[in-house]
């Protein structure tokens, strides 16, 4: 129309291709709402790219508000479900240990309270399995409670208690916790067995485990791999499991503990969260 608007009268070409005369004046000249829906559709964009695609409009209205970016929550959900921009979705958790007959099991001293007031009270560790072209890849975790931080990760392709001893290795060495940690698991044999029940005992730690078949008891692990999974891992088929091992790792560390904002956290980072809680810790002395 603009092409021909010399040629032939705005209201006839109008007519003709069935459309009104306000939306091809809208066009020419948008208006200042319109303008502002582009530029904050253009940001969430790269907010949602930046994110990995894991982010909805809730995360991605706070990193709006971050960088000055004035928008309603609401009107962000309508943006992005008119653009078809939406977070990955989430898959049902499936049980992925087993305690073997016999085994010696902790009572359930956390008992499903998750908040935790400082670092290193609290820890929470789970495994999990991962396809690759060569076979499963098994993955173990420990979080710290408080800020939900990966403490400890450790990955093989075998599903044995040295895993778990290894990602709590790791965990001690870096976090130094004192006396007293909690440690909170399910009742998964390399749990129970007496390695692992030693090794919490010489660094003065003190068991938890879930109540028998209750997922619930240990939500905060199981929520993390429903993250890791439906955020990152199902969108890859890994070839072998080094690739998945670096994929994982990078997932963790770079990502899921320094940049992902945690809605329980008050959409900070766990690294920003520990940090922010470390100031304060500082200046009240």
């Amino acid at each position: 129309m603009e092409a021909y608007q010399k040629v032939f009268p705005i209201g006839k070409m109008a007519r003709f291709l069935g459309v009104c005369r306000s939306s091809y004046y809208s066009h020419l000249k948008p208006s200042k709402r319109s303008v502002e829906n582009q530029q904050i559709v253009k940001k969430a964009r790269e907010i949602h790219s930046r994110s990995r695609g894991a982010y909805g409009s809730p995360r991605i209205h706070v990193e709006l508000k971050r960088e000055g970016i004035t928008c309603s929550r609401v009107r962000l959900a309508r943006l992005m479900k008119k653009v078809g921009l939406e977070a990955k979705m989430v898959k049902a958790w499936r049980r992925t240990t087993k305690q073997k007959k016999g085994a010696l099991s902790a009572c359930n001293h956390l008992n499903q309270q998750f908040s935790v007031k400082e670092p290193n009270r609290v820890w929470v560790s789970d495994i999990t399995y991962i396809p690759t072209e060569e076979g499963w890849l098994y993955v173990s975790v420990s979080l710290d409670l408080f800020s939900g931080k990966v403490v400890g990760l450790s990955m093989g392709e075998t599903l044995e208690t040295k895993l778990v001893l290894k990602t709590l290795n790791q965990a001690f060495l870096h976090r130094s916790p004192k006396e007293g940690l909690l440690h909170h698991s399910d009742r998964g044999s390399q749990y129970t067995s007496k390695y692992f029940r030693d090794f919490i005992g010489d660094h003065k730690g003190k068991l938890s485990m879930s109540g028998k078949g209750c997922c619930y008891d240990n939500a905060v692990a199981e929520s993390f791999f429903h993250t890791l999974k439906t955020e990152h891992t199902n969108f890859y088929r890994y070839k072998s499991r080094e690739e998945a091992k670096n994929s994982i790792f990078e997932y963790i560390e770079v990502f899921y503990n320094r940049e992902r904002l945690h809605s329980t956290l008050g959409y900070c980072s766990p690294v920003e969260y520990e940090d922010l809680w470390n100031k304060q810790k500082c200046s009240d002395f």
